[in-house]
């Protein structure tokens, strides 16, 4: 079987905490993992470079912790922790469906994950190995999507792929408001001054500042990891025109 051209040579998967929780949206779901590995595979072999971000959400959510009355610093670190934690899952899931994958963390944790350093991830993804970043970017303050957007750069990715629980962009949020309406294309610019809320102002303006489009979808759609790579139209796409 022939596998179709894809659109992109290099990508940044971000996947966050609540596709890990599936449908419990905590936790860790093992079946979410295989089938977002199975796709990571196919795409591999398409001869596309992975890169993903994890975030921590499903085990520990820093905002939550800090409405609570806790340190805001210490909540903040407390979810990079949380996000190591999904990627080792993510990473074991990876290699027992073939795939050759490292793990670097922002924060210093070198018994179970390699230092992040620019020039060896690179490396790795030019030896055809699928990288998971954790720890976001190692800085209090700064979302999961930040550091999405912060290595997308870093690893000269031509595209972030938003994996959400929901299959787009909305004018506001779905669970709450019924006429929310699904947006299928908009601008960098126009999903800051929208404040939509799907990612934060930092992520969208670095995107938009070194033109890197970002595609939002539901991981739970049939093959969506795939669709977006090859081009298909998915989610929303978010570009800088």
């Amino acid at each position: 079987m022939v596998e179709p051209k894809a659109k992109y040579k290099r990508v940044l998967l971000k996947l966050s905490g609540e596709a890990f929780g599936g449908e419990k949206e905590s936790g860790i779901d093992s079946s979410v993992l295989t089938l977002v590995a199975r796709q990571i595979k196919r795409v591999m072999d398409m001869g596309v470079d992975v890169a993903i971000v994890v975030g921590g959400g499903n085990i520990f959510r820093g905002a939550a912790a800090e409405a609570d009355g806790m340190d805001r610093v210490t909540a903040d670190y407390a979810g990079m922790v949380a996000t190591l934690i999904n990627a080792l899952c993510l990473q074991d899931t990876l290699e027992r469906e073939g795939v050759v994958t490292r793990t670097q963390s922002a924060i210093n944790i070198q018994q179970v994950a390699e230092p992040y350093i620019r020039r060896r991830a690179l490396r790795h993804l030019e030896k055809g190995r699928a990288v998971i970043f954790a720890g976001g970017s190692g800085n209090p303050y700064m979302t999961t999507d930040t550091a999405a957007a912060l290595r997308a750069i870093e690893m000269q990715a031509e595209v972030v792929l938003k994996a959400t629980k929901f299959d787009g962009i909305y004018s506001a949020d779905p669970k709450k408001y019924h006429d929310a309406r699904k947006i299928d294309h908009l601008t960098h610019k126009e999903a800051i001054s929208q404040r939509l809320g799907v990612m934060d102002a930092t992520s969208f303006t670095l995107c938009m500042e070194n033109n890197i489009p970002i595609v939002v979808f539901d991981i739970k759609a049939t093959d969506s990891i795939i669709r977006a790579v090859l081009g298909e139209p998915i989610g929303t796409l978010v570009t800088s025109e």
